[in-house]
């Protein structure tokens, strides 16, 4: 099967080697490369996993990573503002209390749940899972990341690959695998997004203030002085 995480060597001349696998380093298996397949929008995946499952290739092992906002169904956390970190709180049992969708995740990424009598013989789209999720009390966000280990194609937002924050927490290694990025040339305002970070002026009007007051409490002065600046330029 398909390995975790491919520290393939450069691999076999194609035309020689029918199948196009690589061998491990250790060459103990074969290993075949990932497809990441990035795309712009939620929207186009769904656009795409419709596209493969017309093909030859819609039984391929695939997953989709997308965040809680489309995959999320705790009844409190999924009506929350703030997701991630809710989510982030109950799986640590923060409060006494745990996500029990969280613990049924094994429900939704063993195979025999993606197969036909779930009604998902093929490639699937993020509803289907969500769907197939809430029947079986489980959790689609940590499912389809499970499904990752196993996935030949895994269907992402472009930020998923492009923002080494996101790619780390994920667990997504480029290193050895394929990426496909479909309308590449909204890439230039995704990189631009992924390290920009917006304010509004009330909120530097409240850090000039504070930083006032550290300077004139004598505190860090040094430290506080350039940053209140910073904040009256911007002002």
């Amino acid at each position: 099967g398909p390995c975790t995480e491919c520290s393939c060597s450069s691999g076999k001349d194609p035309d020689k080697d029918p199948s196009h696998t690589k061998k491990k380093e250790n060459g103990d298996r074969l290993c075949v490369p990932k497809i990441f397949f990035g795309t712009r929008t939620h929207k186009q995946i769904t656009q795409i996993s419709r596209e493969l499952k017309r093909t030859a290739y819609s039984c391929v092992p695939m997953t989709i990573l997308s965040s809680r906002d489309y995959t999320c169904i705790h009844p409190v956390v999924s009506n929350s503002s703030n997701r991630n970190e809710m989510c982030v709180e109950l799986l640590e049992g923060k409060h006494g209390k745990s996500c029990s969708y969280y613990h049924g995740v094994h429900k939704l990424s063993e195979q025999h749940a993606l197969q036909p009598a779930a009604g998902l013989y093929q490639a699937w789209d993020i509803e289907d899972l969500v769907g197939l999720g809430r029947k079986l009390r489980a959790c689609p966000y940590f499912a389809a990341r499970e499904l990752m280990v196993g996935a030949d194609i895994v269907f992402c937002p472009y930020n998923y690959l492009l923002d080494p924050q996101i790619r780390d927490s994920m667990d997504i290694q480029l290193k050895g695998q394929v990426v496909i990025l479909d309308e590449a040339h909204n890439i230039e305002d995704c990189a631009r997004e992924s390290v920009s970070y917006g304010v509004t002026e009330s909120q530097l009007r409240a850090a000039r203030e504070e930083l006032e007051l550290m300077v004139s409490s004598n505190i860090r002065q040094k430290h506080h002085e350039p940053l209140r600046a910073v904040c009256c330029s911007l002002i």
